[in-house]
């Protein structure tokens, strides 16, 4: 098996990868791959990702039915992050929501938390 080039996994053989809607350009979830990962998204044309939990690779949307159909994958300028730009089928977020960025954080709730440091 040829090996990726020109990415930059961490000690851990992980990459982060932030999955984008394709169509509104919204941010939907950040994630993280291993080379194996990166090899069945680009094969297989949906999102797949590698679990630090659970230790193995999951397929978006294996539980929920909602996958991620993947559009293209791309590389930051340092090539240590990966951004897929995709169709999702359904909520992306395990909790039910669109998008797993949805609880905003304000200036209030950092002064509520540290309110010498701010």
């Amino acid at each position: 098996m040829r090996q990726i080039t020109n990415l930059k996994f961490n000690e851990q053989g992980l990459i982060p990868a932030i999955v984008q809607d394709a169509d509104t350009g919204e941010v939907l979830m950040l994630a993280y791959m291993n080379e194996a990962a990166l090899r069945r998204t680009l094969s297989s044309k949906e999102a797949w990702f590698y679990s630090r939990s659970r230790q193995e690779l999951w397929h978006k949307g294996e539980t929920s039915g909602n996958i991620i159909k993947v559009l293209s994958v791309w590389k930051d300028c340092d090539s240590d992050t990966i951004l897929i730009r995709g169709e999702p089928t359904g909520p992306v977020c395990h909790t039910g929501n669109k998008t797993c960025f949805f609880q905003k954080i304000t200036r209030q709730d950092i002064e509520a938390s540290h309110p010498e440091e701010v």
